[in-house]
C-alpha cells in the first residue's frame, strides 16, 4: 500500500499515466507491503524515471550496441576513452548528456558487458527525467563500467523478488557456468513488465527463455539450472529526487 505526506498529497489519475506508470502504481497500491513517500511529487518522480528506464533498456536493445566482456570493450573515442579495465571515462571537454545520447545513436562504435549496460540504461533514465541542463551539472564526469564504480546513482538493494516492478534491476544467476565462459556466470536484466526482461546480449526475453540462454552456457552435463535471484536494485528515487529537486548534492539519507 501506498502511505503519501505532504500538502499535495492526494490522487493520480491512472489515466494519465503511461502503462508501465500505471503498472508500478497499482502494484504498490495493492500490495502488502507499505511504501512510504514525502511527497505526492516524490511518488511522481519515481513512476516517471521508471518509465524512463524501461524505455531506455528498449531504446539500447534497439541501438546496434554489443556485448563484450571488459577485455575486449570498446567505445566512440569521440566521447570516452577506454581504461585498462574495459570501463568508458568520459572525455574532457564534453558533455555528460552527449556522451550518454551517443552510445543510442552510435552503438555500433560500442561493445560492453551486460553490467556496464545497466548503468548506462540508468544514466539515459535519469537524463531523459530530469533533463540534459541539470544532468550534465549534476553527473560531470562520467564513468561507465559496473554498480561499483558509479556511486552517483546509490543503488538501493532488497531481497525479494515477489516486489520487483519494472524499472527494478534484477540478476539470473547460472551457477555452473562454463568455466571458460565466465561472462556467462548470470545476466544483469531490468525488468520491463511482470515477466519481461531486458539482459544485453540476451535481448528482451522472458524469464524462461533468460533461463534457457544461461543453460546453454552452463558446464557439461550439469543439472543445475539457471535461476532468477532474489536481488532487486534501484536507484536511490529519494535521492535522485531531492537532487533534481534543488540542482544540489546532498550525503545519502540527508
Amino acid at each position: 500500500m501506498l502511505q503519501i505526506s505532504g500538502s499535495d498529497a492526494g490522487q493520480i489519475d491512472p489515466s494519465a499515466l503511461t502503462p508501465v506508470e500505471r503498472e508500478v502504481l497499482q502494484g504498490k497500491q495493492s500490495s502488502p507491503v507499505v511504501y512510504q513517500y514525502d511527497s505526492m511529487n516524490a511518488l511522481r518522480f519515481e513512476l516517471r524515471l521508471r518509465d524512463r528506464t524501461v524505455n531506455a533498456a528498449k531504446m539500447l536493445q534497439n541501438s546496434r550496441a554489443d556485448f563484450a566482456v571488459f577485455r575486449n570493450s570498446r567505445c566512440n573515442p569521440q566521447f570516452w576513452t577506454r581504461t585498462d579495465n574495459g570501463g568508458f571515462q568520459m572525455n574532457p571537454g564534453v558533455q555528460p548528456s552527449d556522451a550518454i545520447n551517443d552510445i543510442f545513436q552510435n552503438g555500433e562504435l560500442y561493445g560492453f558487458e551486460c553490467a556496464t549496460a545497466i548503468v548506462i540504461v540508468l544514466y539515459k533514465a535519469v537524463l531523459d527525467t530530469i533533463g540534459a541542463q541539470m544532468f550534465n551539472s549534476l553527473f560531470n564526469p562520467l564513468y561507465l563500467r559496473d554498480w561499483n564504480h558509479d556511486s552517483d546513482l546509490w543503488f538501493i538493494t532488497t531481497q525479494n523478488k515477489n516486489e520487483s516492478y519494472p524499472g527494478d534491476v534484477m540478476y539470473f544467476r547460472n551457477p555452473d557456468h562454463d568455466r571458460d565462459t565466465p561472462e556467462w556466470q548470470g545476466e544483469n536484466v531490468v525488468k520491463l513488465s511482470e515477466d519481461l526482461f531486458f539482459g544485453h546480449g540476451i535481448g528482451i526475453e522472458t524469464s524462461e527463455e533468460i533461463i534457457n540462454a544461461l543453460n546453454k552456457m552452463r558446464e557439461p552435463f550439469s543439472t543445475q539450472s539457471a535461476y532468477l535471484d532474489d536481488l532487486v536494485v534501484h536507484p536511490n528515487f529519494k535521492h535522485l529526487q531531492q537532487i533534481a529537486a534543488t540542482g544540489r548534492r546532498y550525503p545519502v539519507g540527508v
